[in-house]
């Protein structure tokens, strides 16, 4: 595991394990929510998108957390390693109303400083319908590369904790 992708709704706890995976391997976390937003929560292009990437990419090890549908293809033919969080979505719910609480009127660290965390109700649509919209393209994707990559899949915050633990 030198240069894992990890994917999953939002709320499912990817920059949390990209974090304590970064810190237990000793490899650079990239957080995309962190290098693709701008202040104000001002999108960069998909230009810029596929430019970031690729120089992250060229890296000898990395984790990259993060979704962008747009360019995971991208990051899933670089990965050796894909992580994908299947998280039930009452918890990706829930964490995400309790970042929100934790957060309120501040950047979370994994955010682009002067991304200001806020109640989204499109954000929460996607959490909720991501089982439904995101996640069969998702499975179909990892399905075409488990012959040439390691995928992972983890379900629940409890085997999130036995992987952790068993790195």
């Amino acid at each position: 595991m030198k240069k894992i992708a990890l994917i999953g709704s939002g709320g499912s706890g990817k920059s949390t394990l990209a974090t304590e995976l970064g810190n237990k391997l000793n490899i650079n976390v990239f957080h995309l929510d962190q290098l693709l937003w701008n202040p104000n929560w001002a999108a960069t292009s998909y230009e810029e998108q596929r430019q970031i990437q690729n120089e992250l990419l060229s890296e000898s090890s990395w984790i990259i957390d993060g979704n962008y549908n747009r360019t995971m293809d991208i990051r899933l033919e670089a990965a050796d390693t894909i992580i994908f969080l299947d998280i039930s979505r009452y918890i990706c719910v829930s964490r995400v109303f309790k970042r929100k609480l934790k957060y309120h009127n501040r950047t979370r660290p994994d955010m682009r400083e002067g991304c200001i965390e806020k109640f989204d109700l499109k954000f929460l649509k996607w959490v909720w319908d991501y089982p439904k919209t995101k996640k069969p393209n998702v499975l179909n994707k990892l399905n075409q590369l488990k012959k040439e990559k390691e995928i992972i899949i983890l379900k629940t915050p409890k085997e999130i904790k036995q992987f952790l633990q068993n790195v």
